[in-house]
């Protein structure tokens, strides 16, 4: 994994919702039928809605456990 890769995995890790019913929460925490609803009705455009889709395809995939480790607290 190369360290730009890295980098972006742990800004994933640490990226929180900025605005609406979940503002403020990790992405991570967000309900999986949140994302599955965005999934369905598309993406908001920009960084945030790469995070969103790349965590929707983390959670389809039962992959939560490699995100947690990167969290900072």
């Amino acid at each position: 994994m190369s360290a730009d890769s890295h980098k972006e995995l742990i800004d994933l890790a640490n990226a929180r919702m900025p605005f609406g019913k979940h503002q403020g929460k990790l992405l991570i925490e967000l309900p999986e039928n949140y994302l599955v609803w965005y999934h369905s009705k598309g993406f908001p455009a920009g960084k945030l809605g790469l995070q969103l889709n790349q965590m929707y395809e983390i959670k389809l995939n039962g992959l939560e456990k490699l995100i947690y480790p990167l969290i900072k607290r």
